[in-house]
């Protein structure tokens, strides 16, 4: 098993209306700071995240009911890397919430860097939201 961090944003908006909003893969590329300034282009049921001359491919869930946003990436290494991602009511406003999954061999210090970049991507969500 690997470590992990959960992170919660609360979000005062109806949690159908939220994930309506932010579920569709072109929606990342706003508040996902590693995707920050990419242009997203499907292929099949990928996308390729392209930015200068790195480029990242991400598989995302279907839109769904439940409000499941979990999607998949991959630097090119040919290894995913899994990021679960729900939106879940909280009486008349929603919560986003997300699962970080330290990698193998990652150090403690970066993984923490990792957890701070994804926080702050959720924050930049929330502004994106709200303002």
């Amino acid at each position: 098993m690997l470590p992990s961090q959960t992170l919660t944003l609360t979000v005062p908006r109806n949690w159908l209306d939220l994930y309506e909003t932010i579920w569709q893969p072109t929606c990342f590329a706003k508040w996902v700071s590693d995707l920050n300034g990419a242009t997203l282009v499907q292929e099949g049921q990928y996308w390729r995240a392209k930015r200068g001359e790195s480029s990242l491919k991400l598989r995302f869930t279907p839109y769904n009911p439940f409000g499941v946003m979990d999607y998949w990436t991959d630097n090119g290494s040919g290894k995913e890397r899994y990021m679960p991602m729900r939106v879940i009511a909280n009486g008349h406003g929603a919560e986003l919430v997300a699962v970080l999954y330290c990698q193998p061999f990652t150090s403690d210090a970066h993984f923490v860097q990792e957890v701070a970049a994804l926080r702050a991507d959720m924050e930049r969500l929330l502004y994106l939201l709200t303002h």
